[in-house]
């Protein structure tokens, strides 16, 4: 499927690996500019570089912490932009007395804050253009809290009422908001959970994978590549008709019709 979409220009936020660089590389699949960010510097450009070689689109990689001004500003600087897509990793798993209220700002400024502040730079050329896609990567929490992702459970949900009411107040404009809502896929973030289980009870990593896979439907973990896939089509020209919600991508692993 043409996704209508060739020359459009896309941000990527926390892009060297896992949902992220799913979500770039079907974007370059789609003849999408890509502007990259991430923290280290040495995977996001060899990361760029796989891109540029394998789609022949424009990757710009710029290395910094996002959710600083300083870091926005720099990879702002590359716009304006069609297309934003927010990622960041989650905050560390726990119970609600491992929490001070440093860990719940830190955790606000990765995955509620920063997201909100790239939306408000981004929106108003999109508005004035008269199209835009933004597509926020939050997690399956919002639909259905996970106990031992409380920091993340609060940060993604205010998340997710901003966009509730912003994602309105745009689409009279043409610029679409929506949120991804991943489960367990096979990234880094999976192997860390994982690894927490394996220290907690004393179990194999492949034990506890395979604890993990027999509480979800589909019986495995997903992959970047469908979820980036998953990514590319909300962003693309058919998706204009959807607004302001909250697609789950979880295996079938959350229980509700709603």
């Amino acid at each position: 499927m043409d996704l209508g979409i060739r020359g459009k220009r896309a941000l990527v936020a926390a892009a060297s690996k896992g949902l992220g660089r799913g979500c770039a590389e079907a974007l370059a699949g789609a003849g999408v500019d890509l502007v990259l960010n991430a923290r280290g510097a040495e995977a996001l450009e060899a990361n760029a570089a796989a891109i540029r070689a394998a789609h022949g689109v424009s990757v710009i990689a710029v290395a910094g912490d996002i959710t600083t001004e300083a870091g926005r500003a720099a990879v702002l600087a590359h716009g304006p932009f069609d297309i934003l897509v927010t990622n960041a990793g989650g905050p560390p798993p726990g119970i609600w007395s491992d929490w001070s209220r440093d860990d719940f700002i830190k955790a606000l400024d990765a995955n509620m804050l920063t997201p909100i502040a790239l939306m408000q730079a981004c929106l108003p050329a999109m508005i004035e253009k008269g199209w835009g896609r933004v597509v926020n990567i939050t997690s399956q929490s919002v639909k259905a809290p996970i106990p031992q992702l409380g920091l993340s459970n609060a940060a993604r949900a205010g998340l997710t009422g901003f966009v509730g009411g912003t994602a309105r107040q745009v689409a009279p404009h043409g610029v679409t908001i929506n949120n991804l809502l991943p489960g367990i896929h096979d990234t880094d973030r999976a192997t860390a959970l994982d690894g927490g289980v394996v220290k907690a009870r004393g179990v194999t990593m492949d034990e506890a994978r395979a604890e993990r896979m027999a509480t979800i439907p589909a019986r495995r973990y997903g992959t970047a590549a469908e979820f980036g896939a998953t990514c590319a089509f909300l962003c693309s020209q058919h998706a204009g008709f959807i607004v302001g919600q909250n697609i789950l991508l979880d295996g079938g692993a959350t229980n509700a019709t709603l």
